[in-house]
């Protein structure tokens, strides 16, 4: 069952029941990535390590020339 047949079931029961009909799939997603972004953020300021620029540095460590 995909996604939006799982979506269109629950929101048929939902209204058949009288309760509120759940969030589209996908709606929340973009507020989701910013949270998760956020929390890892702060995890690594609390852990005392650079909050930015992590993902370039270690490719810039691991992709540069070392001297032999």
């Amino acid at each position: 069952m995909s996604i939006t047949q799982q979506y269109l079931l629950d929101s048929h029961r939902a209204r058949a029941l009288g309760e509120p009909v759940p969030p589209a799939p996908g709606r929340h997603d973009v507020r989701v990535l910013r949270e998760l972004r956020d929390h890892r953020r702060f995890s690594a300021v609390v852990a005392e390590r650079p909050a930015r620029g992590r993902v370039r540095y270690a490719l810039r460590r691991w992709l540069s020339p070392r001297a032999l």
